[in-house]
């Protein structure tokens, strides 16, 4: 066997072991920079090797390091108590987006899992009136759109009593190696090697089992298994319905349209039946809660600092370059900018390729503070293979870990360096293009 394969298979023997440390967690920043120095070692030992000689250990390697993640509860997020409630709830009847989980209405529906007897654990959340819970923001509805509200009801009726939650880490593993399976056919071995060895997919896809999962998979299905026309723009309108950040990849879909006038039919395809997915999976939610279903997001921008009432720590690097003030304003006109760049000068063959730009750009300027936001750039830096945009998802799981991404915490340098790598990289491709072309 080739040597830097046998080097590259023991990187991620280590990483393997890295990551069942980091299962068991709540995983530090010590053992998140290890298990990112692994993954960088691993694909850069593999640089020379032929891609018809890496296909097994991709999959395989991507299969196992994603299983690492079904070996402990999730360990640095407690999203997924919502998620199985959401699931319960409406297996009961109820609209999610009713009552929150501390109404009293919903009393039946506790148990001990999610509704401990014993409050002395520091993850806990107390509860209104007394007693506590797993589920966080006991006393708000819940944010999640109708896709993933879905999705939940789903893994509900598919787990067997007493599973709690193994079966939605179970979902995410199996959207992952899906998802590993789309990017080996579609991209190749080599790139699909970006996905299927990078940390966050079994810390945040299966061991936290974060449901951004899911839209992950709808915008690779999008991108990688259909063509250009209807059902891509189904497809990433479920995922708009399943987490809102699929949202940027519509850019993409979109690439080129204005490069000699607007190019409606492509608009109309793609936007019409995006739209309708997303809107026709809304009504049975408004009709059973009627304006209710927008659920806890207004609140969750203002707690998250997005509103403008005060910055905290969003626009990290903009914050490095101008007044506190004007970050917000500038972190919309530059998005707005890199949104019209793709759909004035994007591939229209390669889509793939201005959705990353818009989705990276989006955690370049707000830098938020959840490593699970990047798991579309990660699947998107697979599609097109500009490796310098996994950095963002370097920085992301640093912020979350190491605390907030503000200045003068760790989050807000990974993410300026994150934007230096970008930078760097489309100039270096700038240059070789230009001294290629004849």
């Amino acid at each position: 066997m080739n040597r830097s394969l046998l080097l590259a298979g023991g990187a991620l023997a280590a990483l393997a072991a890295v990551l069942l440390r980091m299962a068991a967690g709540p995983p530090g920043l010590g053992w998140t920079l290890a298990a990112w120095a692994l993954f960088a070692a691993a694909l850069w030992l593999v640089r020379k090797v032929p891609e018809r000689r890496l296909g097994t250990l991709v999959v395989a390697g991507g299969i196992v390091l994603a299983a690492t993640g079904l070996a402990a509860p999730p360990s640095s997020s407690t999203d997924s108590f919502r998620y199985a409630w959401d699931g319960r709830v409406q297996a009961a009847g109820i609209s999610p987006y009713d009552f929150p989980p501390a109404d009293p209405a919903l009393e039946r529906l506790r148990d001990d899992w999610l509704f401990p007897a014993a409050c002395g654990a520091p993850a806990l959340w107390s509860l209104p009136g007394g007693g506590c819970t797993r589920i966080n923001r006991p006393a708000e509805p819940t944010i999640y759109p109708p896709v993933a509200q879905g999705y939940f009801l789903l893994v509900h009726w598919l787990s067997p009593e007493g599973s709690r939650h193994k079966a939605l880490q179970v979902g995410g593993w199996a959207m992952a190696v899906l998802t590993l399976a789309a990017l080996c056919r579609f991209a190749g071995a080599r790139r699909a090697a970006y996905w299927a060895w990078c940390p966050a997919v079994p810390i945040e896809a299966v061991n936290n089992a974060h449901v951004d999962m899911l839209g992950v998979l709808l915008v690779v299905a999008a991108f990688a298994a259909v063509r250009a026309g209807r059902a891509r723009g189904a497809l990433l309108g479920a995922a708009v319905a399943a987490k809102l950040l699929p949202a940027t990849a519509l850019p993409g879909a979109l690439s080129g349209v204005l490069a000699h006038g607007v190019a409606w039919r492509r608009v109309l395809v793609t936007v019409v039946p995006a739209v309708l997915v997303a809107a026709l999976s809304y009504v049975p939610y408004v009709l059973a809660s009627g304006a209710a279903v927008v659920g806890y997001l207004p609140g969750y921008i203002a707690e998250e600092r997005y509103d403008g009432a005060g910055h905290g720590n969003r626009y990290g690097v903009l914050r490095l370059l101008l007044p506190d003030s004007w970050a917000p304003y500038a972190a919309i006109a530059l998005l707005g900018l890199v949104v019209l760049l793709v759909l004035r000068h994007g591939d229209a063959d390669r889509p793939w390729q201005g959705a990353l730009l818009v989705s990276g750009s989006l955690l370049l300027l707000f830098t938020p503070g959840y490593s699970w936001y990047a798991l579309l750039v990660v699947a998107l830096t697979a599609l097109d293979g500009r490796v310098e945009w996994l950095g963002v998802a370097l920085a992301a799981a640093v912020a979350y870990t190491a605390g907030p991404a503000a200045p003068g915490s760790l989050g807000t340098p990974f993410y300026a360096a994150a934007a230096l790598a970008v930078l760097i990289g489309w100039a270096v491709r700038r240059s070789h293009a230009v001294e290629v072309r004849p």
